[in-house]
């Protein structure tokens, strides 16, 4: 039996790559109505249709949905407001974002039209807040409240909040919770009840979460004949719950799921495991399995799950479930969703470069996979079938496929579906459990934005049916067929992660390395040992750098009249040999230059991306250009070479912006000679070799190894045309001096990118989980060595004690050690002098260290810091590594924050943590910087998307991949020709004759 188990969980995870029409062939066959069994369905669902209608007048959810579409000013202002008001811990930011969010809204329109006086009640919250705060003078309403000032809009706008937040949460309190389910509007109705709150970003999270969930299986265990239910998310229960970490992560979720059983089995309560992301899957198998085979569980049937239908593994997931039951004698809980995670699912695989997405692209194709797991549910011996559904044609298929049989649940987000169920409860029998979520209104809004957003969706049911407009025929349409109508395939509008660049060119493949047998798989490749060898490390020799120059200079003539389409076409070869050689170049970036797994992966995919990206502006941008003039005149602006490039690259991207200085020289026509930092000279060589296999002459690139003095050999040969350099400040500055020396050297352009003291601004509207996520990935991950990462972290006071607790906690949970172990998040620093001089500033400032981490005692290892300032001015020089200074701001202080970040002389990167639109309003347009991050991590730049690069002393522009570059490296030269010279204007005459 544990054969088959195993046999049938590894024919799951195929269909995560799967094309989608493969997929969903046998689903739309299983989800298929005879025409017998449509007409009926039909008929039922009309019918069920009609109590849903009836009920909107009571249903907050729909009242709210039509008062307030998502895709209107109001519906977004709402959805925003909801989503940070209550977290606001002071007055003034409280009132910003009021303003904010209210004032360009007309509220005024919706006042008394919902037929709900609850909606109406809030609407009238956020009335009176517009009346104060908008623009139109004269207003009774505002001369009455005007008086009260603005306590009295916070207190307006906070009672809409809490009566929305009634819409979606049972209970403030499990108790709470429970009293309420016993009212007349859940006659008839159980609950499974979950504990609300965002995924664990500590240990300490985790505990508090896990004790939360073990209060709740002993209230409900009070009265186990009530036929509640718990349910669990894993993420709750553990800050690392992520394939890298599944070594520590799963044993210990195991064991804590497996308390948390053992608990609910001795009260009788049922304990459901909800889904959540598609990366946590396998995971979440293994946890669940481990705990089903628990011999202390033996004979509880109250162990369940969550399987979400837009997963194209749904269906041979519910195969291993039933599997699972049957191995260890008992019938599984199943809860059978659509899933929650779509657009979130959809930019992951986008982002990451996948083969493909994990579920489906189309509304009709979750709906098809929906039904055809019912189906395999309903006949299942070793499941309970649990269907959350508010779809009327939905439930409707289900109860005729049923038959007369009542051994099933319906399920439905509590404040949604009222009218679906209450006549098959309380009349036909059937069995209906409310998922009911607990908790208080500051946790909750994380929450409700995820379900206003999955359910206000346009093309939900739930959002559909509140629409007076969409007929009952569209309401009610057959999936399959629609399915079967669009041929079978994917959705035209969300191209494949490949094609996200399309047609301009192809984007950079990734791995999954969510995938456990992938990141192994590249874990061992990494780990393989690369050949080094001290010839290749040698500095080059005064000589040596003057005959790479003087080749590169014999190379130019010919290399620079190959056409353009040519060069370009090289540097798609490029691109392409990159990608074969993955494996391998992601070893030497392991191993030479002591990068993560991820980054490493990260690296190679970019430096794809800008050959690519660089050839596709090169063919657009770099042809001969006809411009306008008089007649019988041509004017022809062309883009040249200019030279010989010097191209100095760091260590810190050793393969990408070595690659991306190269590549854009080499394309514009002209010829290289670069020079790697000296730490990391054999990824240069690989990176070189490739160069040469896809086309390049070896006269147009040559490769010179060695320090500062090499490099100062190379600028200061006056053969050099132009020089392209990302490195220190002092070092961009002295090369600067170089090429001015001698009255005879020409004027040749300086490309520089330096770093900076990067801030990140955070008010208080900022949601806390999410702005330490990004802080410790822009200031900690890649050991804070990118040219773009968090140096200087600027909190609004009333948030430090909190944010600061919270970011110690996520320190404590970091993995820092072995670069190649799949499960390091922060490797050592690059060298000796970088680990001694980050130390050296460290003890000296080791009494203003609030937070650290541990470290391996042996090795280049600096401890992720946070070191906490007087005042933002103390920090005014760039420290390359994982120490973040911290210093705060009071209420209405942004704007002066940002004047103090600028004043520092650095312009590369900022990043900006609120829900206030005129917030980053005012970072774009008083923030000297290149790249401005809002509400994310400020790393990781883009090609193509996020052209990267500063300004002052972050460096001279323009922007590495972005649509301004090739120019810098070309010479600009226009051609006018006089066209009559030679006999008259033919063409102008020709014209004359036509007229006549």
């Amino acid at each position: 039996m544990n054969d088959n188990i195993n046999r049938l969980r590894r024919a799951i995870r195929p269909l995560y790559r799967m094309a989608e029409p493969d997929v969903l062939a046998p689903l739309v066959a299983a989800a298929r109505l005879t025409a017998k069994q449509r007409a009926a369905v039909t008929a039922r669902a009309a019918g069920l249709l009609q109590q849903l209608r009836a009920a909107q007048s009571d249903g907050w959810v729909n009242q709210f949905l039509q008062e307030y579409r998502l895709g209107s000013e109001e519906g977004t202002a709402l959805l925003s407001l909801a989503e940070a008001f209550l977290r606001v811990p002071d007055p003034g930011t409280a009132d910003l974002l009021i303003t904010d969010k209210l004032t360009n809204a007309d509220w005024r329109s919706h006042k008394g039209k919902s037929a709900s006086i609850l909606v109406n009640s809030a609407t009238w919250g956020l009335v009176l807040g517009k009346a104060i705060l908008g623009d139109a003078e004269g207003s009774l309403l505002k001369r009455l409240i005007a008086r009260s000032g603005e306590p009295f809009v916070r207190q307006g706008v906070g009672a809409a909040m809490q009566l929305m937040g009634q819409v979606f949460v049972m209970g403030r309190t499990i108790d709470e919770a429970m009293q309420r389910m016993e009212t007349s509007e859940n006659l008839g109705f159980t609950a499974s009840f979950d504990m609300l709150g965002e995924a664990a970003r500590t240990h300490e999270d985790a505990e508090r979460y896990f004790e939360s969930y073990g209060r709740a299986v002993a209230a409900v265990g009070r009265n186990p004949n009530r036929g509640h239910s718990i349910s669990v998310k894993l993420s709750a229960l553990h800050p690392r719950y992520e394939t890298a970490q599944a070594g520590q992560c799963v044993p210990e979720l195991a064991d804590r799921l497996r308390h948390l059983a053992r608990r609910a089995a001795a009260a009788n309560v049922q304990l459901t495991v909800d889904a959540e992301e598609a990366a946590r899957l396998e995971m979440s198998l293994d946890i669940i399995e481990t705990v089903a085979r628990d011999p202390a569980l033996s004979g509880w049937d109250g162990l369940g799950m969550a399987v979400q239908a837009y997963s194209k593994r749904a269906r041979p997931l519910i195969t291993w479930i039933d599997a699972l039951g049957a191995a260890t004698g008992r019938r599984v809980k199943l809860r059978l969703v659509k899933g929650a995670y779509w657009d979130t699912e959809i930019k992951y695989a986008q982002e990451r470069g996948l083969a493909g997405y994990p579920l489906f692209t189309r509304k009709a194709a979750t709906d098809v996979s929906y039904l055809a797991c019912a189906r395999d549910m309903l006949t299942a011996k070793n499941i309970h079938p649990a269907f959350a559904t508010h779809n009327a044609l939905t439930v409707a298929t289900i109860l005729e496929w049923a038959g007369g049989a009542r051994d099933f649940e319906f399920q439905r987000l509590h404040g949604m579906g009222e009218g679906l169920f209450e006549n098959l409860v309380r009349e036909g029998g059937y069995h209906c459990r409310t998922y009911a979520p607990v908790g208080g209104h500051r946790d909750l809004l994380a929450y409700l934005v995820r379900r206003l957003l999955e359910n206000g969706a346009n093309s939900s049911f739930v959002h559909q049916l509140a629409d007076r407009n969409i007929s009952e025929e569209i309401l009610l349409g057959d999936p399959a067929e629609k399915i079967l109508a669009a041929g079978g395939t994917a959705h035209p509008a969300i191209p494949l992660p490949s094609a996200l660049f399309a047609p301009e060119r192809i984007n950079s493949a990734g791995l999954d390395l969510d995938d456990a047998e992938i990141l192994a798989a590249t874990a061992r490749q990494v780990q393989t040992p690369i050949s080094d060898d001290a010839a290749a490390r040698a500095p080059s020799t005064p000589d040596t750098v003057k005959l790479a120059v003087t080749q590169a200079q014999k190379t130019f003539a010919s290399w620079s009249a190959t056409p353009v389409a040519a060069r370009a076409d090289c540097l798609d070869r490029l691109a392409d040999l990159i990608e074969a050689q993955r494996g391998e170049l992601m070893a030497l970036l392991v191993q030479e230059a002591k990068k993560t797994i991820p980054d490493a992966l990260s690296e190679v995919r970019e430096a794809t991306d800008f050959c690519r990206y660089y050839a596709a502006r090169a063919r657009r941008d770099l042809t001969p250009l006809d411009l306008p003039g008089p007649t019988g005149e041509r004017n022809i602006l062309r883009h040249e070479g200019r030279g010989v490039w010097a191209a100095i690259a760091p260590w810190n991207f050793p393969l990408a912006i070595f690659l991306g200085q190269i590549a854009a020289a080499l394309v514009a026509g002209n010829c290289v000679v670069a020079k790697p930092a000296p730490q990391t000279p054999l990824i240069a060589r690989k990176a070189a070799a490739l160069t040469h296999r896809a086309g390049i002459p070896k006269g147009a690139l040559h490769l010179i190894i060695g320090g500062a003095d090499v490099g100062a050999m190379l600028t200061s040969d006056p053969r050099i045309a132009g020089v392209v350099f990302t490195g220190s400040v002092a070092a961009s500055k002295a090369i600067a001096r170089n090429l001015l020396t001698g009255d005879t050297r020409p004027l040749v352009p300086l490309i520089a990118e330096t770093g900076g003291v990067n801030a990140m601004i955070a008010d208080s509207t900022a949601l806390t989980e999410q702005l330490v996520r990004d802080i410790v990935i822009s200031g900690f991950h890649s050991a804070g060595q990118r040219c773009s990462a968090l140096r200087l972290l600027l909190l609004q006071e009333d948030i430090a004690s909190q944010t600061l607790a919270m970011l110690g906690g996520a320190m404590a949970a970091l993995k820092i050690g072995d670069p190649a172990d799949p499960a390091t998040d922060v490797g050592p620093v690059i060298d000796r002098a970088a680990f001694d001089r980050l130390m050296t500033y460290r003890e000296k400032m080791a009494e203003r260290i609030i937070h650290t981490a541990t470290v391996p005692k042996s090795g280049l290892f600096v401890p992720p810091t946070i070191i906490m300032l007087d005042h933002m001015d103390d920090l005014r020089e760039e420290f390359f590594g994982p120490l973040i200074h911290v210093a705060t701001w009071r209420t209405g202080g942004m704007e002066a924050a940002i004047a103090a970040v600028n004043d520092k002389g650095f312009g590369l990167t900022m990043g900006l943590h609120s829900r206030i639109a005129r917030a980053a309003d005012l970072a774009q347009d008083h923030a000297r910087v290149g790249n401005l991050y809002i509400n994310r991590s400020m790393t990781g730049a883009v090609v193509g998307s996020q052209p990267f690069g500063g300004e002052g002393l972050s460096g001279t522009g323009p922007k590495a991949g972005g649509p301004h570059y090739l120019f810098r490296f070309c010479a600009e030269r226009t051609t006018t020709i006089d066209t009559t010279s030679a006999g008259g204007n033919a063409s102008l005459l020709s014209l004359e004759e036509d007229i006549a």
